[in-house]
């Protein structure tokens, strides 16, 4: 029995058929929830797949919503990119496509926040395409299985997997197929403590056979991430918080923020020059720490009561809110989790 053979009769069996975007066949639905699990595990997604799908039932309902409707469903999940992109891919099928999704291949992967392997997936499960897919469950099953040596972010090594990937393709049968290499990389063969002794490539693994399963894939050489700090101003004013909101692009693009002041700066003429705000003494918070992928945040909220705002100083990309309100914003985790210490 080949490779294909083995891992679709695994997961007939033994894969998963209950997640709440299988079943179908809607591109908007199938797309949304790939987009989402990129570098995100199942569990997190499904109640944010879940509450988005309410919201945005298809892509017409995402392309009118404004940024920040699209992101306040999306905080909590990271990667706030994604959100934007999914926005504005939204925006370009129904400029450009009718409100169609498209179905080619090419097409797909023009859209904002769309690779390779993602428009494989894609293509798989909503037409029933024949296509390879290579996100990181996968890249770990082959490399396992074929002793595939070498970070898979680099090029000779990618370039030898998507080679893998697409000569082990199935001429039938591909969605369990597909399905089924996700499944095995992300419940047996998994990153740490992989279950081999229930894996249906046993037989043929050289990771396995070798005893190489702890080694591959090679992890990438990291350095130590760098340490980054800032101060946050938290202004109250008669049950009210002022958020910022952040740029477009960048670190929490487009979310609703507290205001960030260099370490060492004057809270009090900060909060004067730029929101024409008059407070009592800051008092310092506890801090804390937010880690992203190149870097580690230190974060010093800094917290004063409000005595008298200057409305004509203030910047119009920031707004008053209750808190009640402002928890229902779209904001980055670590600020909800301040605000929600206030509350």
């Amino acid at each position: 029995m080949d490779f294909a053979t083995r891992l679709i009769a695994w997961q007939k069996q033994h894969g998963r058929h209950h997640l709440p975007w299988q079943g179908t066949r809607d591109p908007y639905r199938v797309w949304l929830s790939e987009i989402m699990l990129q570098q995100t595990q199942v569990a997190t997604v499904i109640p944010y797949y879940q509450r988005f799908v309410a919201r945005f039932p298809d892509i017409a309902a995402l392309a009118a919503a404004t940024q920040d409707e699209v992101l306040t469903l999306w905080s909590g999940l990271g990667y706030y990119s994604r959100g934007r992109n999914l926005h504005r891919a939204a925006q370009q099928v129904t400029a450009s496509c009718g409100g169609e999704f498209p179905r080619g291949f090419t097409e797909i992967q023009t859209l904002p926040g769309i690779g390779r392997s993602t428009a494989a997936a894609v293509s798989v499960f909503a037409f029933g395409q024949r296509r390879a897919i290579l996100d990181g469950n996968v890249k770990r099953v082959l490399a396992r299985c074929f002793g595939i040596a070498g970070y898979p972010g680099e090029k000779p090594v990618e370039k030898r997997l998507w080679e893998l990937a697409e000569e082990l393709l199935p001429t039938v049968a591909i969605e369990s197929y597909t399905q089924g290499m996700m499944d095995l990389g992300a419940t047996l063969c998994t990153r740490s403590k992989p279950r081999c002794g229930e894996c249906p490539l046993g037989a043929q693994c050289v990771a396995l056979r070798e005893g190489r399963s702890a080694e591959l894939p090679t992890r990438k050489a990291r350095a130590p991430l760098p340490e980054k700090e800032c101060a946050m101003l938290v202004l109250l004013r008669d049950g009210e918080v002022l958020l910022e909101k952040r740029p477009p692009s960048g670190i929490w693009g487009g979310l609703w923020s507290l205001p960030e002041i260099a370490v060492g700066d004057d809270p009090a003429q900060a909060a004067l020059a730029r929101f024409g705000v008059e407070a009592d003494t800051f008092r310092a918070m506890p801090s804390l720490r937010h880690t992203f992928t190149h870097f580690r945040l230190h974060i010093h909220p800094l917290q004063a009561e409000v005595r008298r705002c200057r409305p004509e100083a203030r910047e119009e990309s920031a707004l008053w809110l209750a808190l009640a309100d402002a928890l229902g914003a779209a904001l980055p985790t670590p600020v909800r989790n301040l605000l929600t210490q206030l509350t």
